[in-house]
């Protein structure tokens, strides 16, 4: 494609900046006495987008990184444990495909991945030495600036970066505009938390070696929205299956997996409304259910038309997010009904349009 070969041009003469940093023998300009390997922080509107957008040097537009990733997905679930509310889960991000890999494979960047029983701290001082940011997963909640969280957060893969050290304190970026100092020992107890992650790092290992493969992540893209993509009987919960799935709960008023009976109870219904917001807007996700942002992907790789139906498809999105961020605390029956079908049209809206988006990819 004529538009990825200029996406695909590298600053920095084809070096990781860290190493700019190191051969020059300087510190990053605004940090020092701190032996950072770049010096911009913090997310712009996707996570995990804006960490690999500035490990590789902030060279790339994060747009073009998160739709090489996969841009967008959805995945919808509730969970029902004794004793808790129904736990609503939607993923609007693409989904289950590792992001930070999918993003460093179609941006050509070459990476090592490593793991271990405990955490290796020669092996993470040998690649920060080098200039190399270091890709962690860990257990959020043991991160002192999340605070304690579901004592079921350490299942769930959470990405940083290790973008320096100094003596045993790492910094470590995750969200914020600036570092966090944390003490090796205590980063590796949330290091160690993520136990299904045995202690990955991920390493990028030199500049880019070709151009980004925009068309395998236009390709990845539609498949998993029109499935399958687990290959299994979950699969229904899946790209559009799932957004239909979705809307007939919204819709159900008989059976027990509908809206109208799972959320019945105030508890129940303030979870599932607030989480659904959360879902939408905030968490595994840019605004807007990610479609915005795989929106301005689309039109970099010339892709105006289905851009165009994304971001109107994000307007419903976010209508829906909204209306669930606001809805009061305990509503009768009538007007759950009322606002649970207002739900399922916007639903319904948002998935005529990806379909129709989908199919000018």
């Amino acid at each position: 494609m004529a538009a990825s070969t200029s996406l695909g041009k590298e600053r920095g003469m084809g070096t990781l900046p860290g190493q700019l940093y190191r051969k020059c023998g300087v510190r990053p300009p605004g940090y020092p006495g701190r032996m950072l390997l770049y010096e911009d922080f913090g997310t712009e509107r996707h996570r995990e987008s804006s960490l690999v957008r500035h490990a590789l040097g902030s060279t790339h537009d994060e747009a073009l990184v998160a739709g090489l990733a996969g841009g967008i997905g959805f995945m919808y679930f509730v969970f029902e444990y004794t004793g808790r509310p129904p736990q609503l889960t939607i993923v609007a991000q693409a989904h289950p495909d590792p992001w930070i890999r999918s993003a460093l494979d179609r941006l050509r960047v070459p990476y090592d991945v490593a793991h271990s029983a405990r955490p290796h701290w020669g092996r993470v001082h040998a690649a920060l030495d080098a200039g190399r940011p270091v890709f962690c997963t860990v257990d959020r909640s043991g991160l002192p600036w999340h605070g304690p969280g579901d004592e079921m957060a350490g299942a769930d893969p959470y990405t940083v970066v290790l973008a320096g050290y100094e003596g045993d304190t790492l910094y470590v970026e995750d969200e914020a505009r600036t570092p966090y100092r944390i003490p090796e020992e205590e980063f590796g107890a949330a290091w160690s938390g993520h136990r299904k992650g045995r202690h990955e790092m991920i390493v990028p290992t030199g500049p880019a070696t070709g151009d980004p493969d925009v068309a395998g992540a236009l390709a990845a893209t539609a498949a998993r929205l029109t499935g399958p993509v687990l290959g299994n009987r979950f699969d229904v919960n899946f790209g559009f299956s799932g957004m239909e799935k979705l809307a007939a709960h919204l819709r159900d008023t008989r059976t027990r997996t509908g809206w109208q009976r799972r959320f019945a109870a105030p508890e129940a219904f303030l979870a599932g409304t607030r989480r659904l917001y959360a879902c939408l807007e905030r968490e595994w996700t840019a605004p807007g259910a990610t479609r915005p942002l795989y929106a301005d992907f689309l039109d970099l790789v010339g892709r105006p038309a289905a851009a165009a139906l994304f971001r109107e498809s994000a307007g419903h999105w976010s209508r829906l997010a909204e209306l669930a961020r606001t809805a009061g605390p305990d509503p009768d029956a009538g007007a759950r009904r009322t606002l649970f079908d207002e739900f399922a049209t916007l639903v319904e809206h948002s998935l005529d349009l990806e379909r129709r988006a989908v199919a000018l990819l």
